[in-house]
């Protein structure tokens, strides 16, 4: 008894496999994630450290030397890059992508604490660091601007009440407000006030430090009652720092506001955004891993509208760029590719077959092989992006292999004089194992790509496995129900259904067969000319792969231009403005 006997003779059965697998691909196209490209997480931990005050010179001796030497130490580290600019230390520690990214945070706290003890002692705390992802870009980015608001004002929306809400949409995983003006005290010593008191700048810095302190007050117990002492010991004015004294001198205090001046300013005034040429309040969402790139800013263009009516009138929120426009316009390309592949190849099927009945038969393996697969890769953690649909476009052809195949063998039998049943029978014994062996060739030639390591491949390892999936769901669908629907429709030759216009088709077909063979023969009889047509063509196909151009993915217009501005350390910050205002025009 072959493989498909239990299948052609039970067609009930068979046919409710087929109907699960169809409702299962189906369910799994619909929940599968949708994004540009396979998800690949960079194992990526950036470590920050701040010294306010501090050129970019002192940053780099004093900060990043020392905590580079000790991260450098750390297993499977492929690449670090750092970056020294004025009161800030940033390292970009990227490691080989089958680090556990939990366990290098581990390494990466254990060296930062080895070096803590050559790190200067002024630092406002200690250095800092977050696990981040290069490859995970901004799904939407929105900007605020008003003409009426300042940008402190929208930074405070922004933060209090845009991020949050925008936080607690499905599939969003961080909001990030750049270019917001956050209100600070700034004490801007005078050094010569300083100097004429004979104070230090460490003393200035621990009256303002005291100031600062959280600690407890004690309480005041009378007879029936007991006071607790609280008191707010964070000063957020500037006029409360003005009577803060440093020290005395000949026995009269000395304040800060007597050696600095103290103003109400900003955290950080060498920081901006602007949109279309106005200052502006930059928000950037990124989404959560595996979250479907399409439902997240779906949510969030529906979320914009109710947030607009929340914040103060006045202040316009806009979409500055949205990551799905270019996604969607590229996986519905794809997708029409695949369809029209899968509609050719029915016509296709059609034409050479010359059979209604066997056409259906085929055209039903071919998309229910295809559908199905799309159930498997949603249990597999793949997605609907361009390389996975690109390899069940390629697999189309492969697909649609087996159920021509088993369909022939069995249209040969009945030809012989078999009815459908017998023809079934005999036809799919028969092809059963060749079915087989052609789907373990066809995988066989992908398990290279398994092993690949690296970017590539984590990159093509989906593309691989998606196009195996399709193949071995097509070898199962031709073992089972192809050959139970051959057993069931298809008639001899006389049944057939009339096909205008086929006939004609045959007719082409027929004389495309005759001058192939009167080619075949004129080749045969001129070996030496076809060996050197043949090594001359081979010649030929390497110097194009030498010459032709090579990339990691093809070019793609995504009708946007990204531009780097960069300017020496000794650059105010007003002069860059005017220099990117003038590259932006």
């Amino acid at each position: 008894m072959g493989v498909s006997e239990p299948f052609i003779r039970r067609p009930i059965a068979t046919s409710l496999l087929g109907i699960a697998l169809l409702i299962g691909g189906l369910l799994g196209y619909f929940a599968l994630p949708v994004s540009a490209l396979p998800q690949v997480d960079f194992p990526t931990v950036q470590v920050t450290t701040q010294l306010p005050g501090a050129s970019p010179d002192v940053i780099a001796s004093l900060i990043t030397a020392p905590l580079e030497r000790q991260l450098g130490q750390i297993p499977s580290l492929s690449a670090m890059n750092s970056t020294s600019s004025f009161g800030v230390s940033q390292i970009s520690l990227q490691f080989d992508l089958n680090r556990d990214i939990d366990g290098a945070t581990q390494d990466v706290q254990a060296a930062i604490n080895a070096a803590a003890g050559v790190l200067p002692k002024t630092l406002p705390y200690p250095p800092t660091y977050a696990k981040v992802n290069p490859a995970d870009a901004p799904v939407m980015t929105l900007a605020l601007r008003s003409d009426t608001i300042s940008l402190r004002a929208m930074s405070d929306i922004a933060d209090t009440l845009l991020a949050q809400r925008l936080s607690q949409i499905s599939g969003v995983g961080r909001v990030s407000v750049l270019g917001g003006l956050k209100p600070a005290v700034r004490i801007q010593a005078d050094l010569a006030r300083l100097a004429a008191y004979g104070i230090a700048m460490e003393d200035l810095r621990t009256a303002i430090s005291n100031a600062n302190v959280s600690g407890p007050k004690g309480s005041l117990d009378g007879a029936q009652q007991s006071y607790i002492i609280a008191a707010n010991d964070q000063i957020a004015a500037a006029d409360a720092y003005k009577p803060v004294i440093i020290t005395y001198r000949n026995g009269s205090p000395v304040t800060i506001a007597d050696v600095a001046q103290i103003v109400d300013g900003l955290e950080n005034d060498r920081t901006g955004g602007w949109y279309q040429g106005t200052p502006a309040v930059i928000i950037d969402i990124q989404r959560q891993p595996g979250a479907n790139v399409i439902d997240v800013v779906s949510q969030i263009r529906a979320e914009i509208p109710k947030v607009q009516r929340a914040i103060p009138a006045g202040v316009n929120l806009t979409i500055v760029s949205d990551r799905t426009v270019t996604i969607r316009a590229s996986v519905r390309d794809v997708q029409f590719t695949l369809i029209l592949s899968v509609v050719l190849v029915t016509l296709v099927v059609l034409l050479f077959l010359r059979s209604l009945r066997a056409t259906l038969i085929a055209g039903v393996a071919l998309p229910l092989s295809l559908i199905t697969s799309f159930g498997i890769m949603y249990f597999a953690g793949f997605s609907l992006d361009n390389l996975s649909l690109m390899a069940l476009t390629i697999g189309t052809g492969f697909v649609v292999d087996d159920a021509i195949v088993m369909i022939e063998n069995i249209v040969r039998h009945m030809e012989n004089g078999d009815n459908a049943m017998q023809a079934s029978l005999k036809g799919a014994s028969e092809i059963g194992f060749t079915v087989i062996s052609l789907t373990v060739s066809l995988i066989a030639v992908f398990i290279p790509l398994l092993f690949m390591s690296g970017l590539v491949g984590r990159m093509f390892r989906e593309f691989a496995l998606t196009l195996t999936i399709a193949v071995v769901t097509s070898a199962v669908v031709s073992l089972t129900l192809t050959p139970m629907m051959c057993s069931r429709l298809l008639k001899h030759a006389h049944e057939e259904l009339a096909v205008p216009g086929l006939a004609a088709v045959s007719r082409f077909i027929d004389r495309t067969v005759e001058a192939y063979h009167r080619t075949l023969l004129w080749v045969l009889e001129r070996q030496r000319a076809t060996l050197v047509v043949t090594f001359a063509t081979l010649i030929a196909t390497l110097v194009l792969y030498v010459v032709a151009p090579k990339g990691f993915l093809p070019l793609q217009d995504t009708a946007s231009i990204t531009a780097v501005t960069e300017a020496g350390p000794d650059v105010s910050f007003a002069e860059m403005q005017k220099r990117q205002a003038e590259a932006a025009d």
